[in-house]
Formats: structure tokens, sequence, C-alpha cells
């Protein structure tokens, strides 16, 4: 099974394996069913997760069988359960390149006034490039795009894009892999082959890998950033039970005017 995740995700195009994905998905959940792991985003019970990853290290048991989360996206998930109010007051969001396990959950939620956009994926509603997002100023009470700028040219026109759309006072959920032993962000224009592109920058289809500076890139942009280790606030049991990202920190920014 985790030679079988590896090549979709390595030589399935995204737009493609979004598709796939969801006809498995419900075989996955009733092959999966158990007691061991939990997924707060569909509230499913699973024996154990499945494999995802596109090598074979720190791959087992990350991916909810039935909708598709993995670790970042069940932190995000308790974040915005219990720390946001956007569940229970009338919220205008904004989704860029949205997950399959939010999508599911966000279309169902009446205080979502919900948009998609993305340059290709079938989710999206609305056909984009991020470095000109096409709603006017001041829309968003929130918006969240997560494992976006490692891939887009500009960085920061695409954030000061996000910036824009936002509402004073609104807030976005910007993650991206970081790579702790950088002190600075990495990226070189030059590298544009994939096998090159993967190896410098940790996938065949990133433009950079981001250090410890993610934070001061994006307040460049006009952000206040917050910088939370939320899984820090869980148990031991609950994060093995949940298999929520020991050490990954949520990047809150927000636009104060």
């Amino acid at each position: 099974m985790r030679q079988f995740i590896k090549f979709l995700v390595r030589h399935v195009p995204r737009i493609y394996l979004i598709r796939f994905s969801f006809a498995f998905s419900k075989i996955f959940a009733l092959f999966y069913r158990g007691n061991k792991q939990y997924c707060p985003i569909c509230e499913g019970h699973f024996r154990k997760f499945l494999p995802y990853g596109y090598t074979d290290t720190n791959s087992e048991n990350r991916l909810c069988p039935s909708c598709l989360s993995l670790e970042r996206h069940r932190q995000i998930w308790k974040y915005l359960e219990n720390e946001t109010n956007i569940f229970t007051q009338p919220t205008k969001l904004l989704h860029i390149a949205p997950e399959q396990s939010f999508y599911q959950k966000f279309k169902k939620i009446k205080t979502l006034d919900y948009y998609t956009g993305d340059l290709e994926s079938p989710l999206a509603k609305y056909h984009f490039d991020i470095h000109q997002i096409p709603f006017d100023d001041n829309s968003f009470d929130v918006v969240m795009c997560n494992h976006v700028l490692e891939h887009v040219s500009d960085e920061f026109k695409a954030s000061s894009e996000i910036y824009r759309v936002l509402k004073p006072g609104g807030w976005a959920i910007l993650q991206v892999p970081i790579n702790p032993t950088f002190e600075t962000t990495y990226e070189d224009a030059s590298i544009t082959n994939p096998k090159e592109r993967e190896k410098h920058f940790g996938q065949y289809d990133h433009v950079r890998w981001h250090g410890l500076d993610y934070p001061k890139r994006l307040e460049k942009s006009g952000f206040k950033v917050e910088s939370l280790d939320y899984t820090n606030t869980f148990s031991a049991t609950e994060i093995e039970r949940m298999r929520l990202p020991i050490g990954e920190l949520l990047y809150i920014a927000r636009k104060t005017s």
C-alpha cells in the first residue's frame, strides 16, 4: 500500500489524483475500520491511517482513509474548532487550493460563505493564478492557503494578494513545509529540472524550501504573524490517537488594519 500511494503521489497529476481519491476513499474507510486512530474532521475511527509521502521515511500511519486528512489538516481543524468562531458566526472564507478533507466539511457549514479557488483543481469554483486573485480589496474574513507558497514564482506577490483581499481584522492560515535546519529560506530560480527541485527543495514541483524566517517573509506583505505550537496543547495520548504533527507550528497571519 505504501509503495502504491507513493507512486500515485509522485506520478499522477494533482487534478486526476483528486478525482481518483474520492472513489477509493470509501473503500479504504471500510477496510481500515477500527478503534485505534480517530480523525476529528470526518469523525471516523480506524485501526490505523494510511501511509503517505514522497519517500519511505516517516510515511506510515498518516492519511485518513475516509476524508484523506493528514496530520497538518487535523491540527488545523482542531484549532478552527477550539479557537475560532467560524463554525458559529457568519464568516466569508476564501479557500485557495482546497483540500478534500476540509472541502467536504466546509461546504456543509451554514455559517460559512464559502469560496474555493485554484489554478486547476476540480474542487475550485473559481480558477485563477494566486498572483492575481480576482476579488475586491477587503472581501474576506478568513483565507486558508496551505502548502501553496512553496510552489509559486513570486511569493511576496502571492502573499500580498492574500493580504489585499482580507478585511481589516481578518486572518489567514498559510502553512508551508518548513526545514528547521534553515535559518533563511532557500530558493534558486535557476533550478528548474523536477529531479533537481526534489533534491534541493524536497519535492519535484517546489521552488523553495522555507526556513525559520518564514514569519518575517509574511510580515513583509503587511501581516502580523503568530507562530503557534498548537499540537503542544494536547496530551500525548490525544496526539497519537489523532496523529497530530508534533513540533509543526501553525502560522496565523492577521491583517490588523
